[in-house]
């Protein structure tokens, strides 16, 4: 395993920014790895594409979207039985069914996705351009490969272990949360982050 130091950039001019610097600082090439970052939901590691089971901040949905069909189609079978004399028997099964489906849409929505707080980006990857570095091999310190970044422009910076093969990173996971060791934060207008 390798030690790498990662920055993740809003542009590529940053990313080409912080590539110069680095080679500058003496980072040798086959020691640098470029790479796009998709946005959250976008990495295709399910069968079904995308990159999660459940999207975040949606685990109480379905649950409410059963209640609210439930309810729904009580209401709308209500409704239809009111409207015999106007539509006939088949205003129940429409009115069933309009109210069931209404129902769950409502419900959906109401089943706690409103209220649960979103992730933010210590959690989820932003899309990015990412330039990681196998420190091991980079011939600089750690210090100096942060200082790289953070005077490019990165917006989190972080490091982990990982596995480099053939001058890149190849066991870069899209959907674990980095671990942040610097950079800017950009929901608080480019300020600082703390290492964490």
């Amino acid at each position: 395993m390798a030690t790498i130091i990662a920055g993740g950039f809003e542009t590529i001019v940053e990313a080409d920014a912080a590539k110069r610097l680095l080679s500058e600082a003496g980072v040798n090439a086959e020691y640098l790895c470029e790479f796009r970052v998709n946005p959250p939901g976008m990495h295709d590691t399910t069968v079904i594409g995308g990159d999660r089971d459940e999207s975040p901040g949606a685990h109480r949905a379905g649950g409410g979207a059963t209640k609210g069909a439930a309810i729904g189609a009580v209401i709308g079978t209500a409704a239809g039985v009111a409207a015999v004399p106007l539509m006939g028997p088949a205003g129940i099964v429409a009115g069933g069914a309009t109210g069931a489906y209404t129902g769950s849409l409502l419900g959906g929505m109401k089943g706690g996705v409103d209220h649960e707080p979103q992730p933010d980006h210590t959690v989820v990857r932003p899309a990015e351009a990412m330039i990681a570095v196998n420190v091991d091999g980079a011939g600089i310190a750690e210090d100096r490969i942060v200082q790289c970044f953070e005077q490019a422009g990165a917006w989190q910076i972080e490091r982990t272990d990982g596995l480099w093969e053939a001058g890149e990173w190849k066991d870069f996971d899209a959907v674990s949360p980095p671990h942040l060791i610097g950079g800017r934060d950009p929901a608080a207008g480019g300020d600082p982050l703390t290492a964490r």
